[in-house]
C-alpha cells in the first residue's frame, strides 16, 4: 500500500505486479435462480442415449457415491485396481462395515436388473481386490461385505443397494 493509504496501480508493466482481472458476467434475459437450475441438471442428469456406456457408467457411480454418503457412509476409495485384475468401483465403510461396491448403471429394466450383470466372472474380479485391499491392511479382524449399487437412469433416479449380494466362497473364507 502506498502512504496514501490506497493501493498501487497494478496496470503499469512493473515486474511482479500482478494484472488487474476483469470479470464481466453476461446472463442475457436468464435470471441467476435459472443458471443455477441448469449447472445443477447437468450435473445430476444421466449422460443422453447417445454418449457411450462409460460415460453412464461414471456417471452412475457419481450418483451412487452421492446416494451413499447421504446415507451416512464414508467413500473410502474409487476405482480402486489391484495387481492381477481385481477391481472395485467403491470401497466404502458403513458404521463398521467394509464395503466393497460394484456400481451398475443401466438406462432402464428391460434387458432384467442391472445385479444380474454382477456374474460369477465380474464376481471374481471383485473379491481379488477386495482380498488385496485387505492385504494392504494387513489382514486385519474386521467385518466386511458385498454389495451390488443398482443406478437406474430413469426420471427420477432410482438408486437400489443390494447388501450381501455375494460372498466369497467357503475355500477362501476369511
Amino acid at each position: 500500500m502506498s502512504s496514501t493509504g490506497s493501493f498501487p496501480n497494478t496496470d503499469s508493466p512493473v515486474i511482479g505486479a500482478m494484472p488487474r482481472l476483469t470479470i464481466s458476467l453476461c446472463f442475457g434475459s436468464m435470471d441467476l435462480a435459472r443458471i443455477i437450475d441448469s449447472v445443477l441438471r447437468r450435473s445430476t442428469s444421466p449422460p443422453s442415449g447417445s454418449e457411450s456406456h462409460i460415460a453412464l457408467g461414471k456417471w452412475g457411480e457419481e450418483e451412487a457415491s452421492r446416494h451413499l454418503k447421504r446415507l451416512g457412509w464414508k467413500i473410502l476409495r474409487r476405482n480402486f485396481r489391484a495387481p492381477g485384475g481385481g477391481e472395485v468401483d467403491l470401497v466404502c465403510r458403513d458404521h463398521d462395515t467394509l464395503v466393497f461396491a460394484e456400481v451398475k448403471t443401466r438406462r432402464s429394466e428391460e434387458l432384467g436388473r442391472p445385479l444380474d450383470a454382477v456374474d460369477r466372472k465380474k464376481q471374481q474380479l471383485i473379491r481379488r481386490g477386495a482380498l488385496h485391499w485387505l492385504r494392504l491392511l494387513e489382514m486385519p479382524d474386521i467385518t466386511f461385505r458385498f454389495d451390488v449399487i443398482e443406478v437406474l437412469a430413469t426420471d427420477p433416479v432410482e438408486i437400489r443397494v443390494i447388501e450381501s449380494a455375494f460372498t466369497l466362497p467357503d475355500p477362501l473364507r476369511y
